[in-house]
């Protein structure tokens, strides 16, 4: 985003603040990268622990209504294929698996952020990686609109 600012000093003076402006943006919704990876992350944990209160309702409010979910190789599209595949993981008493992020990175624009991480089995042992692609929508949630596993 380019912007121009009227000054009172000279044209020389006036480039140079129109330079830095334009190679430094700012992020568009006036947060810092920082504040979007903390929200980012905090949303992450938060999903996560849909997952521990065995909570599906909870859990698809994350979830990107055109969100892809990979089952495998397999695409998922949409929140309400991403429900009925991950349905099952709410039906018992405990959790089949857990997560957290270890890595977030957002975009400079504040509107795209990666969040990854180990996937815990029961026991605790790692079973897997997570990779998941969020974005803010309209409304100032992140929510998840790919998710791929390893």
């Amino acid at each position: 985003m380019l912007r121009v600012l009227p000054l009172a000093i000279g044209t020389t003076s006036s480039f140079w603040v129109v330079l830095a402006l334009s190679v430094f943006p700012s992020v568009s919704n006036g947060q810092t990268v920082e504040s979007d990876v903390e929200e980012v992350k905090a949303r992450e944990i938060a999903f996560a622990k849909t997952m521990a209160d065995r909570d599906l309702d909870a859990f698809l409010t994350f979830v990107s209504p055109e969100a892809i979910f990979f089952a495998g190789n397999q695409p998922l599209r949409g929140r309400d294929a991403v429900a009925q595949a991950w349905g099952p993981f709410f039906q018992a008493p405990t959790p089949p698996f857990s997560w957290h992020p270890d890595v977030v990175e957002v975009l400079e624009s504040g509107q795209l952020a990666l969040s990854s991480g180990p996937v815990l089995g029961p026991t605790g042992e790692q079973v897997g990686r997570f990779n998941s692609i969020w974005r803010k929508d309209a409304d100032g949630q992140w929510r998840v609109v790919f998710d791929k596993g390893s």
